[in-house]
């Protein structure tokens, strides 16, 4: 009997996965199980290695590779134990050469072979479906992987799971790396935003495993009814006005259900030629979506039955559908799409919704074109004109020789080939003549039209009934070839459409032009209602009552009445086409393009009106914290300034030469902090205008943070700088850089309490250099981090440091260049704020230098 294997996954090393494996491993001794210990890898820290204490362990096999000495996991002594338990760390390990297997997961499923239970860990990085994504995320490749399918196949997947937050504390205090490598580690591969990242990987995993367990529990015991481990609303959608309603009622009803999900499902015939309303079906997706929900699409012939097997394969648990809009005659001829849906739903609840609909019934359909073209129908015509008299002439002469049976397949196979070229009526007339012929020439008494045997008679009403049972059968292949064409056309151009949507490419301009290429027009335009004009009954013809918002082609239409097709979108909005007359066939397709030329429309003006409100409402913004900075951060060291200048030159006062230099420092000191205020006024007014200079050139991160160091005397001794001297050279303005780090330090270091300093280091990462400025203050709260960065802005109301531009400046200096500037928690308490500019790809001889 094969083990069992239970696994630890965790999103990074350090969260506590073999912690907890060996947790397990104690409780499971103390319940008296045989448990070993085949290899567990401590990394030397303390908390783990004292839960080995007292456990029997495998004694480790030595290779020598390459002259030095390895350790790895004795398969065969483990085997040989024959343990109840075993304890494998690291499921993902690449063993030395000349062990057993190449990777530790083959050791791994020996011992499951040979029926011991097996525990082990493993990180979400070292999957191999993800090893890619994690590369990506964190710039460091995994070269040691192991199949997504060995995991998967584990009995028992338990996820060990820790805040990015906590995992980095962890880390600054010591418990994962030694403190020589702490900063390193927490620079690197630990930033918040790769361990965010990589914990969403592994619980987005762990929850597809849970779900194809839960998936395969249920067709194992052949499950079919609806669990409701969550609630899932589905909503049915025809395309009609009725949706709207139906959709918000489905909303109101997720929303009393916390963390329900919202899905809306619309069901087509399988061969794709029911008509439903695009335009209808666009509005509703794009309401869905808008709500939080999601829009799908299933085929099937049997609506309710569709339905419900999109609710099942969902999990759904609640159905609303529309109550139905056929009249009373015809519910009672069928039971409709809502009560067979009621009857046969099981355990999904089915609320059924009145509407404004219901009261209207479901309207006349218009009927469908001919099958066949008028071509055809005339040939076959002819051909039923042309062979009948001439099959008679051939079979008259030698009618003795033959029986009334040959007589009647021969005309009944001139009928199926009329039915073929003609279609159904010529068919049927023809079989009708045929009819005629075979009774006065054929059936006796001949020449005559009178039937002496009942037989022949039963013989010739059985070839009428025949043929025209043929006839139907070729008009209907006709048809449905026809419509089978049609829609196929009309699915490759709304392919294109989706495609061209997908891409990007679904301004106006675009859209109406392949619009009018895809039928051939002269000219399609968008006619919109002009502002203030109220609709009335002859306004369809008046082109004062219209503009064109967006047109292609030669002259368009200035009015709806001016042309050939129109598609009318809302009472403000019609789609108006001009070249030629385009049938009914083809308008499933047009109403496709209006509404989405009525969303890109709809997102054109929101994209304009946004733009034209973000300045106003900025400019609004920075005039009032502008009239507030000048009210009192402005006036204080000029009031400083003034009130020295006027002690030092009153008359009436005596002072020491201690005193009167003590008073020419304030007042330099409020100049002096005057003319930065001013100078970072200027700045930020020149990097809103889009004016400021930025000279970039390759800049060696060494130089420009030690001047930037210089420029803080008298606050350097507060300041260490850590930047390797081997780093690239970034893409940046030195001045403008040795400026960002000024005032990125001079904020820290008013923040770090005495005795504490600022450290500044530097790291490469995939073509980008990361510049830390870490302090060790008291931090900022996580709703108060992007506030920070927004002009004349200061986390504390009666902090008059300065007026709030520091590091709104520093952050528009930065991307000035190309850069970012984002702030980060420091481990341990404070605040870290990184600066990321690209390597520079200039040639420069010189390194560093």
């Amino acid at each position: 009997m094969r083990g069992r294997l239970r696994v630890y996954l965790g999103a990074a090393p350090g969260v506590g996965k073999t912690y907890a494996m060996l947790c397990e491993a104690r409780r499971a001794l103390e319940r008296g199980r045989d448990i070993v210990v085949g290899f567990v890898e401590t990394h030397d820290r303390p908390r783990t290695a004292a839960l080995l204490e007292g456990m029997e362990i495998i004694p480790r096999r030595t290779l020598v590779y390459r002259g030095a000495r390895f350790t790895e996991l004795d398969v065969e002594a483990l085997i040989a134990r024959r343990p109840k338990i075993a304890l494998i760390d690291e499921l993902a390990h690449t063993n030395v050469p000349g062990s057993r297997n190449a990777k530790r997961w083959q050791d791994i499923d020996d011992v499951l072979d040979a029926g011991i239970d097996v525990i082990s860990t493993v990180n979400i990085q070292h999957l191999e479906s993800l090893n890619d994504v994690v590369q990506q995320i964190t710039g460091v490749p995994q070269r040691e992987t192991v199949p997504d399918e060995v995991v998967r196949r584990a009995d028992q997947i338990e996820l060990v799971d820790m805040s990015p937050e906590a995992l980095r504390r962890r880390m600054a205090h010591g418990n994962v790396y030694p403190p020589e490598k702490v900063d390193a580690a927490l620079a690197n591969y630990f930033r918040v935003g790769n361990l965010t990242a990589l914990r969403e990987l592994a619980l987005l995993w762990v929850a597809g495993k849970v779900d194809e367990q839960l998936d395969r529990y249920r067709a194992e015991h052949g499950i079919a009814g609806t669990w409701e481990t969550r609630e899932r609303v589905v909503v049915a959608l025809s395309g009609g006005t009725e949706g709207d309603t139906l959709i918000r009622r489905a909303a109101r009803i997720a929303a009393r259900s916390k963390g329900a999900e919202l899905l809306a499902v619309h069901v087509t015939r399988s061969d794709g030629l029911a008509a439903a309303d695009p335009v209808g079906l666009a509005r509703q997706r794009t309401l869905v979506e808008s709500l939080g929900g999601t829009y799908h699409q299933v085929v099937g012939d049997d609506v309710p039955r569709a339905l419900l097997d999109f609710a099942r394969g969902v999990n759904a648990t609640q159905l609303v559908l529309g109550a139905s809009r056929r009249g009373r005659f015809a519910q009672l001829l069928a039971r409709g799409v809502g009560v067979t849906t009621t009857a046969l739903s099981g355990s999904i609840d089915v609320h059924m919704v009145t509407h404004e609909e219901v009261s209207r019934g479901r309207g006349r359909q218009s009927r469908s074109r001919a099958a066949l073209t008028r071509t055809r129908r005339l040939a076959g015509w002819a051909t039923a004109a042309v062979a009948l008299p001439g099959l008679t002439a051939i079979l008259r002469p030698i009618r003795d020789n033959l029986t009334l049976p040959i007589d009647i397949l021969l005309f009944l196979l001139v009928v199926v080939g009329v039915a073929l070229v003609g279609g159904m009526w010529p068919a049927v007339t023809a079989a009708v003549a045929g009819f005629l012929l075979l009774n006065y020439f054929f059936t006796p008494p001949v020449d005559q039209f009178t039937i002496a045997d009942p037989q022949n008679l039963l013989a010739l009403a059985v070839y009428v009934l025949v043929a025209i049972m043929v006839s139907a059968v070729v008009d209907l292949a006709a048809r449905r070839t026809r419509e089978a064409a049609r829609a196929g056309a009309d699915a490759e151009v709304l392919a294109t459409l989706a495609g061209q949507v997908l891409r990007g490419d679904a301004a106006l301009p675009s859209l109406l032009g392949r619009l009018r290429e895809t039928f051939g027009l002269t000219s399609v335009a968008l006619l919109e209602r002009r502002p203030g004009v109220e609709p009335t009954p002859g306004d369809q013809d008046d082109p004062a009552a219209w503009r064109v918002a967006a047109a292609s082609g030669d002259v368009a239409c200035e009015c709806p009445a001016s042309a050939d097709t129109d598609v009318v979108i809302g009472d403000d909005l019609v789609l108006a086409a001009r070249g030629r007359l385009l049938d009914a066939s083809d308008r499933r397709v047009l109403e496709a393009f209006a509404a989405e030329a009525a969303v890109a429309l709809r997102q054109e003006r929101l994209a304009e009106e946004a733009e034209q409100v973000r300045p106003l409402a900025e400019a609004d913004r920075m005039r009032t914290a502008l009239l507030a900075a000048v009210g009192h951060d402005l006036r204080t060291p000029l009031a400083s300034a003034t009130a020295a200048v006027e002690s030092l030159r009153a008359s009436d006062i005596t002072w020491t030469e201690k005193e009167r230099a003590e008073l020419m420092d304030t007042a330099l000191e409020s100049l002096a902090m005057l003319d930065r205020l001013v100078d970072d006024l200027l700045d930020m007014s020149r990097l809103q205008a889009g004016v400021l200079g930025v000279a970039i050139r390759p800049v060696s991160l060494g130089a420009v943070v030690s001047r930037a160091i210089d420029d803080l005397d008298p606050l350097r001794d507060r300041v260490v700088g850590d930047v390797a001297a081997d780093l690239p050279r970034v893409g940046a303005d030195p001045a403008l850089l040795e400026r960002v780090l000024v005032n990125l330090v001079s904020n820290a270091v008013r923040y770090t309490p005495s005795g504490k300093k600022v450290l500044i280091t530097a790291s490469g990462h995939a073509g980008h250099v990361e510049i830390r400025v870490v302090d060790r203050g008291p931090g900022i709260p996580q709703e108060e981090l992007d506030r920070v960065f927004l002009p004349f802005h200061r986390l504390e109301p009666d902090d008059h440091a300065g007026i709030g531009l520091g590091l709104p400046l520093a952050r528009g200096l930065t991307e000035a260049m190309g850069g970012t500037l984002i702030p980060e928690e420091t481990p341990g308490g404070g605040l870290t704020m990184i600066v990321t500019l690209p390597v520079s790809t200039a040639q420069d001889p010189a390194k560093n230098g």
